[in-house]
């Protein structure tokens, strides 16, 4: 009884000339034509079950190697580990670029969102597009989207860029799709909520809220509770950033605040914004976060355990900061309010 040169663990047994052309015959009959056990069982005048042993033996003697391949700049083992982590329906992990730490969503995030986006909204869906650097790159690379309706989820950072911010990627989406646009032009916070009730009545903007409750498909933007990485934060004053901050607020996303927990916290801020309800949010089917680097990891961390994300397009510096984040968290897809309420 000879022993072949293959590794440990393997079966043992040489094949003799005949039984490798078999094997090879009928894995070229099972992997490359697509045929079916019993149809190669019947061509070889054979059991399903010694075609099923062949196809085997053929896959532990290396006549036939399985690569799974996938596009480099895409991380499938991350992306699979980071889906099961948080329980989320769609994880895409794409690889950092060379100056991840500094650059927070990179613009390949968006790219790749766009064309999750693609996969995910159907014809006659609504789609809703929130603030967020993220969400305008995403924009700028849509190249297909079905016939939509597309709607502005929040009003603008700065009024001033709306043509080049939330605006113009709610009119780029719509353009791609044929459908209606739902633009709000108006700032995401005020200065008092008497001030943003006045411009939820305008009838433009009250026209984009009524669609808020029949968005099927999301795209949110998330932001550490840091200069620079959140849009909310950095138009507060000093001293609300302090009392907020005193909440233990982590992560904001759409103007909700929320603590390391994915609880939200400062509610209040909310009564100043233009923005969807977290309650909204929650009942939308497919909620879709772009958000990268390792500096928004933790933020991330937080929204996803809020139960308001269904799935996730990030980077590989913050997916690897994720899956060492602590305790595994409840899953998202049972879109459970941590709070309670």
């Amino acid at each position: 009884m000879a022993v072949s040169g293959m590794s440990a663990g393997r079966s043992a047994m040489r094949m003799g000339p005949a039984e490798l052309v078999q094997a090879a015959a009928m894995a070229r009959r099972f992997y490359l034509e697509g045929k079916s056990k019993i149809q190669i069982a019947e061509e070889f005048g054979v059991s399903r079950f010694k075609v099923a042993r062949v196809l085997e033996t053929a896959l532990e003697r290396d006549l036939v190697r399985i690569e799974i391949r996938v596009p480099a700049e895409l991380d499938a083992e991350r992306s699979d580990a980071l889906r099961a982590r948080y329980g989320l329906r769609h994880a895409v992990v794409v690889e950092s670029p060379a100056d991840a730490e500094e650059s927070p969503d990179p613009e390949n995030l968006g790219e790749t969102a766009a064309d999750l986006l693609g996969e995910l909204v159907n014809e006659g869906d609504v789609l809703g597009l929130a603030w967020g650097r993220s969400t305008i790159h995403m924009a700028a690379a849509l190249d297909r989207l079905p016939p939509c309706t597309v709607v502005q989820l929040t009003g603008v950072y700065d009024a001033g860029t709306a043509e080049r911010g939330s605006v113009e990627a709610v009119r780029r989406a719509a353009q791609v799709s044929g459908g209606d646009a739902h633009p709000i032009y108006a700032p995401m916070l005020l200065p008092d909520a008497a001030t943003a009730a006045a411009l939820r009545n305008q009838t433009g903007i009250a026209r984009a809220f009524e669609y808020f409750d029949k968005v099927t498909v999301a795209c949110v933007s998330i932001g550490s509770w840091e200069p620079g990485i959140s849009t909310v934060h950095d138009m507060l004053s000093d001293e609300e950033r302090a009392h907020y901050a005193s909440l233990g607020v982590a992560a904001e996303m759409s103007a909700h605040l929320f603590d390391a927990q994915g609880r939200r916290v400062g509610r209040d801020l909310g009564e100043r914004c233009i923005t969807v309800k977290a309650d909204q949010l929650r009942r939308i089917p497919e909620v879709v976060a772009i958000a990268g680097g390792a500096r928004k990891a933790m933020a991330i961390d937080a929204v996803l355990r809020s139960g308001l994300v269904t799935s996730l397009v990030t980077d590989t510096s913050a997916a690897d900061v994720l899956m060492a984040a602590g305790p595994t968290p409840k899953p998202a897809l049972n879109r459970a309010d941590p709070d309670g309420l």
